[in-house]
């Protein structure tokens, strides 16, 4: 059964008092998100790979240490990076819940530390990829970066939230100020219900 693009969990304008306007949301997810799910679909026609899961295609096709991947791991896996993404943002007001906020004193020392560092991650990715908080076998939460569309599946951690820092998420909006569009996710966007939901 080929994947789906999935609709927005909000309307296309509903970020956009927050931040993120409904243009970005149109080429982001309609086009973008869009473009993943059928060019994926198409290289995955007829291989071993036709029928399984997002999560196992990407852990079956992740090349460790490669730089280009090869394409069916490149779109499966933004594929279900942008999945994830819009369920990781939120129109409404969320308050981070208190499970989360001591995991995450637990393993940074405290929140700011935590923001910042997951800040820091996303401006010092060179070029496109991701920042992450994740959920390590052992329980324990990090912030970590990948390039292009590698995401924590490919390492067996859980991502718990994750940040598009290539420039289509976030130029229409900031242009290339990539870190005052970072912290305007973790100010005023994140869903910090979704992520705690996570651990």
């Amino acid at each position: 059964m080929a994947f789906s693009l999935p609709d927005l969990p909000y309307a296309h304008d509903a970020l956009a008092a927050k931040g993120m306007s409904r243009e970005t949301l149109e080429y982001h997810h309609d086009l973008h998100h869009k473009a993943y799910v059928d060019n994926g679909n198409k290289l995955i026609a007829g291989t071993e790979w036709e029928g399984k899961s997002l999560e196992d295609i990407i852990t079956g096709t992740y090349q460790a240490g490669a730089v280009a991947q090869n394409g069916i791991f490149n779109n499966i896996s933004q594929l279900w990076n942008h999945n994830r993404f819009w369920e990781w943002m939120t129109p409404a007001a969320s308050s981070m819940p208190g499970a989360l906020e001591s995991a995450l004193v637990d393993s940074f020392g405290s929140v700011q530390k935590f923001r910042d560092d997951f800040a820091a991650a996303g401006a010092a990715q060179f070029g496109s990829g991701w920042c992450w908080l994740v959920k390590d076998a052992d329980g324990a939460l990090r912030v970590t970066r990948t390039e292009n569309g590698v995401n924590p599946l490919c390492f067996g951690q859980t991502a718990l939230l994750g940040l598009d820092v290539w420039e289509h998420s976030y130029y229409i909006d900031f242009r290339n100020k990539r870190p005052a569009y970072i912290t305007n996710f973790l100010d005023n966007l994140v869903n910090w219900e979704a992520v705690a939901a996570g651990l």
